[in-house]
């Protein structure tokens, strides 16, 4: 962490930006998580993708079913794997923000003191699980306004509707305010997101995990943080970086060119869509990240992996969605 916790906004507007993926967990045969198939993945995303950064532990990494110690060593994983790469060439060092959600709070502030003891750039925290309906506004700008108080870290706001209500655009921009509150994932409907920057200006990042509307973000909301799902693997090679190349293109201001390479994506887009079986998706994504020649491996329960009939048809889908491999 290079910053002083009253730097954390001025900082995260310069170093918190472009293409960073949430990464997955590859669990082997025994679901032990598998440490050398995890470092391939990050040597491949930081080092041959070339991402501005990896969001670690969150729910597509099945946290849920990872104890304290698991998750742990993923983040120092990660912040090793980032440093080992430094700047890559004069690229520039790949940032690391580290979920520290959970049901419980202590857990929450050891996981995010542990992040920020071992070196990672940010934390980013699920808003909280209310039960009985008590989605108050009141109570979850307090959540938030405990965890700035308590951190030295910059701090993302995480909502989405798994936690059982939907943010408004106004509490979230209350609580971006709060010091060292640098981006928030809000993972909600257009309409929404858009009065959110709105109301925020350049005070946080807001994110969105729709890829297909992160060009149209960049453009017309002035977006410069995609910080959100598995997209920027998914959609990539070290062959063929479409996704990265249609957002460099749209930094530049080159919209045109950009939507160009951006809608030459919609045939992966359609397969991967076709092929996921429904309540699967992180199995899916093991599926696909095996057939690009990366480490997938298998789910923990209560997760399932995908049957052999669904690993054909994703086989099927991935054959023909255009992707480069080489």
């Amino acid at each position: 962490m290079d910053y002083k916790k009253s730097e954390a906004k001025e900082y995260a507007r310069e170093h918190f930006v472009g293409v960073w993926a949430a990464a997955l967990t590859p669990f082997d045969a025994s679901l032990r998580v598998d440490e050398k198939a995890l470092r391939a993945n990050y040597d491949h995303w930081i080092g041959e993708l070339n991402l501005g950064g990896l969001f670690i532990a969150g729910k597509q990494a099945e946290f849920f079913s990872l104890s304290i110690a698991e998750r742990k060593r993923l983040i120092d994983l990660s912040v090793e794997a980032a440093h080992d790469a430094g700047d890559r060439g004069g690229i520039g060092r790949c940032g690391i923000v580290a979920s520290c959600s959970d049901t419980n709070l202590d857990v929450v502030l050891d996981l995010a003191r542990h992040s920020r003891h071992v070196g990672a750039d940010y934390v980013i925290v699920h808003s909280p699980v209310l039960h009985f309906g008590a989605d108050t506004d009141e109570t979850i700008y307090e959540y938030y306004r405990y965890l700035s108080e308590q951190l030295d870290i910059g701090i993302a706001m995480w909502n989405h509707p798994d936690c059982g209500y939907v943010m408004s655009p106004e509490l979230c921009a209350r609580i971006a305010e709060l010091p060292n509150i640098v981006a928030i994932k809000y993972s909600t409907d257009r309409a929404r997101y858009k009065r959110l920057t709105e109301l925020v200006g350049d005070k946080i990042h807001v994110s969105n995990p729709d890829e297909p509307e992160w060009l149209d973000n960049i453009i017309e909301l002035g977006w410069k943080l995609y910080l959100c799902s598995t997209p920027p693997y998914m959609l990539q090679t070290q062959a063929d970086q479409r996704m990265n190349e249609y957002t460099r293109l749209a930094f530049a201001g080159k919209h045109e060119q950009a939507r160009k390479v951006r809608d030459s994506l919609e045939p992966v887009r359609q397969a991967i869509r076709a092929s996921k079986p429904r309540g699967k998706p992180q199995a899916h994504a093991k599926a696909w990240q095996n057939l690009l020649g990366q480490q997938g491996g298998q789910v923990r329960r209560p997760l399932i992996n995908l049957t052999e009939a669904e690993l054909a048809a994703t086989r099927q889908a991935f054959e023909g969605c255009g992707l480069r491999l080489a």
